[in-house]
């Protein structure tokens, strides 16, 4: 092991064990103002150093991590850098390594699966709260298109919740040559397993919920959630198909082998690119400090502040609430869109009961912990240039750990 690496690993575990050794504190709001200053210098430092040891293992090539409570930041910080544009990777010119830019918080990522329970699950939350959706009715209610079999049993809180035994995923970009075939592709697909019966995690369900989002809004879903969720939030740099003028900022993924180039601006997910990169699944882009202020408003029970100091409501506290709770579905761990704590997955050890999160391949993560007034946002690349590094699962929970580790320890000694 380098020595960087000794250093850093050395610095996680005084972090983590300090937290563990303190005195356990009522939770909610972790400490008052008078103590923010050492609040902020140990999540900073914890942040950093489960970063560096991640890049220095190679989890990623570069990542932005933001901690937070409801009003206040206590770290937004990153490790590692974005390649030029149009440079291969590893060229030279002449004779030296071309310049990268360092990331910040406007850097561009590609969420992954994260836009399953952003961009979809938001949507359908506003519409389950104006009464325009209802979780227990039929989804072919929503979806008549909907025909394949068996179709008819399954509900829309059977897809929020991935229990609506549907497959896994299928190879929609192998299958179809445009989004139209595609789509009806998905429409043909119905449960393999009795609907509530067991978890499958369901790339196909969230497509169709986009598309419960379309029907009954009109809107398609980049549309809807962009004037619904989005602008109202002050989330100006979240977008499916962003804008070509961000490409320069935009963190590259995948050298694809189906698409024969490296990836930058363009969803990772094949199936959400051949559905026109538009999709319930995947296919938003953001940055840390637009994702912050979504984070921000969850944690506020659903609204922020407007332009004129009053409260703008965006998902209703009540029904946000009853997205957060822990479905009972086939032994599923997940709520409504959201995932809840484990003891093994990425929420690591020491987030509450009430946590509840989500990740995307592409290295990203977010777990929102009402109970304690805390959110642990994580941005990387991971997948560039290959899906083969290994890590970032460690990284995450690791990363959850040692934050709760600094708060836990900062309010022991205040």
């Amino acid at each position: 092991m380098r020595r960087g690496s000794r250093h850093c690993a050395a610095v996680v575990a005084l972090l983590v064990v300090a937290g563990a050794c303190a005195p356990r504190t009522a939770r909610g709001p972790i400490a008052p103002a008078d103590d923010g200053r050492l609040r902020q210098s140990l999540v900073r430092d914890s942040v950093q150093a489960v970063l560096t040891r991640a890049l220095t293992d190679s989890a990623f090539p570069a990542a932005w991590a933001v901690v937070g409570n409801g009003t206040t930041i206590y770290a937004s910080l990153g490790v590692g850098a974005l390649e030029p544009i149009d440079t291969p990777i590893d060229s030279e010119l002449n004779g030296s390594a071309p310049i990268a830019t360092p990331v910040t918080d406007s850097t561009v990522w590609d969420l992954a699966s994260l836009t399953k329970v952003v961009g979809t699950t938001s949507s359908v939350l506003q519409l389950v709260a104006e009464g325009r959706v209802s979780l227990d009715a039929p989804a072919t209610q929503y979806l008549p298109r909907w025909t394949a079999p068996r179709a008819g049993e399954v509900t829309i809180r059977h897809l929020l919740s991935h229990s609506a035994g549907l497959p896994a995923w299928r190879p929609l970009y192998k299958e179809a040559w445009s989004a139209e075939e595609a789509m009806a592709q998905v429409y043909a697909t119905g449960p393999d397993t009795t609907p509530g019966y067991r978890y499958v995690y369901s790339d196909l369900g969230f497509i169709l919920l986009g598309e419960v989002v379309r029907e009954v809004s009109g809107l398609p879903l980049d549309s809807y959630v962009l004037s619904r969720v989005f602008l109202p939030i002050g989330m100006r740099e979240t977008r499916f198909l962003p804008s070509a003028l961000w490409r320069s900022r935009t963190a590259p993924t995948e050298i694809d082998p189906w698409r024969q180039r490296h990836l930058r601006g363009e969803v990772h997910d094949e199936n959400a690119f051949q559905l026109g990169q538009v999709a319930g699944h995947a296919g938003l882009f953001t940055t840390a400090r637009d994702l912050t202020r979504f984070a921000q408003m969850l944690l506020r029970g659903g609204w922020v502040e407007g332009q004129n100091g009053t409260r703008v409501d965006i998902l209703p506290e009540e029904t946000l609430f009853t997205f957060r709770q822990r479905q009972p579905f086939g032994g599923s761990h997940r709520a409504l869109g959201w995932e809840t704590p484990t003891g093994s997955n990425s929420a690591g050890q020491r987030l509450s009961a009430l946590a509840f999160g989500h990740t995307g391949f592409t290295g990203t993560s977010l777990w929102i912990d009402p109970e304690r007034d805390v959110f642990v946002l994580l941005l990387t690349n991971r997948v560039n240039p290959t899906r083969q590094r290994s890590g970032i699962g460690p990284a995450r929970s690791a990363l959850a750990d040692a934050v709760i580790g600094a708060l836990d320890h900062a309010a022991s000694v205040r």
